[in-house]
């Protein structure tokens, strides 16, 4: 932790690099993840201070829109639709997810009873997909990217998201991260499988 403070207050000396941010922002694209700290969308994207307008859940849920109860996450999606204008969504899940492997494995969440309410969302992983992360060492990126798709199809269903692609173009990606190569790979378009980025 020390390490992390002294580098937080040397970063206050290059206040004229950011000076500019004081503006506001205009993102390039929501990008939803989750908030696992291996996962570090700057990092493989490249993106600068003010591109990228990031959510990060554990899981990188996407919970079910409920306009009687409001969620951060659902905020954020508004907010970046609505007030941001964004024109790209990225739902980026990643490989050795803790959430996915809970799922897959269906562990006993007791001792984390909000992670265990959030997962009881969830649809159970195809038999497939339940297959390749029985070993608790896989990376099991077969059923992150069948969660990642279950997240896009639950962010199509925001009224903000669909009222927006009728208006103008909205493009929603799903990628997948590789903790254990860095790769990244993306669902094709119109087509339900992975592929290279």
């Amino acid at each position: 932790m020390q390490l992390l403070m002294e580098n937080a207050r040397r970063f206050g000396e290059r206040a004229e690099e950011f000076r500019r941010f004081a503006a506001g922002q205009a993102p390039q694209a929501l990008f939803i993840t989750c908030s696992d700290s291996r996962v570090i969308p700057s990092l493989f994207t490249g993106a600068g201070p003010g591109e990228l307008f990031e959510l990060r859940t554990a899981g990188g849920i996407v919970p079910p829109y409920d306009a009687e109860r409001c969620s951060g996450e659902t905020a954020t999606i508004e907010y970046a639709v609505e007030v941001l204008g964004v024109d790209h969504i990225v739902v980026c899940g990643h490989s050795h997810c803790g959430a996915v492997g809970a799922l897959l494995r269906g562990e006993d969440l007791t001792a984390v009873p909000a992670l265990r309410t959030l997962l009881r969302n969830e649809p159970a992983p195809r038999a497939a997909d339940a297959d390749a992360g029985r070993d608790p060492g896989d990376p099991i990126v077969e059923a992150v990217q069948a969660h990642v798709r279950t997240q896009i199809e639950r962010l199509r269903g925001y009224p903000c998201v669909a009222a927006r692609a009728a208006h103008r173009p909205l493009h929603i990606h799903g990628w997948c991260y590789e903790v254990h190569t860095g790769r990244v790979t993306a669902r094709r378009a119109g087509q339900d499988d992975f592929g290279p980025l």
